[in-house]
């Protein structure tokens, strides 16, 4: 019923000899397995959840390499309580050297079915690229990019953050 003494340091020695190799093994392929992915992010609050057509969040950032490609995504929260399936920005992209660009993007913030994105109790988030392909900053330098609602609706209520994330395209 009882092991014998005899048993248990055997087995101990067994135990810890398989530890000692596996341990070492797994923390090598760990992290040896894992790739940056270089990104900025940033979030600007939206005051008192309604969002003025006059109020424009606007994201700061530098670029210091421009042999990479980058992706570029805005990023919405919202409540359960926003009143469409959707919202249209106007994204202004001020790119070093005085290179202002803008696009006018509709983010789809849910289906027939559920809202889109994540989300935790009431409050959803998503995060939409917006540029069609990978893209290549040319000077590095300050980039601002500053976000516009379109709606009609203003100010838009239960609109709590937009922002912009940048990702570095890992090949």
């Amino acid at each position: 019923m009882f092991c014998k003494q005899e048993d248990i340091t055997s087995m101990d020695k067994y135990t810890f000899s398989v530890i000692s190799v596996l341990a070492p093994a797994f923390f090598v392929l760990y992290f040896s397995s894992c790739k940056t992915n270089d990104f900025f992010e940033r979030n600007i609050a939206i005051p008192n959840q309604a969002w003025e057509r006059s109020f424009k969040p606007s994201v700061n950032f530098d670029i210091a390499d421009t042999t990479s490609l980058y992706n570029i995504y805005v990023t919405l929260r919202h409540t359960h309580a926003y009143g469409y399936n959707n919202i249209w920005l106007n994204v202004q992209f001020q790119l070093p050297g005085d290179t202002v660009k803008q696009q006018r993007v509709e983010i789809p913030l849910a289906s027939n079915e559920a809202w889109l994105g994540t989300g935790m109790d009431d409050i959803y988030e998503v995060r939409q690229l917006i540029t069609p392909q990978p893209f290549r900053f040319k000077t590095p330098g300050k980039t601002t990019f500053t976000i516009e609602q379109v709606m009609r609706e203003t100010p838009l209520q239960h609109i709590m953050n937009a922002g912009i994330r940048v990702e570095k395209v890992v090949q």
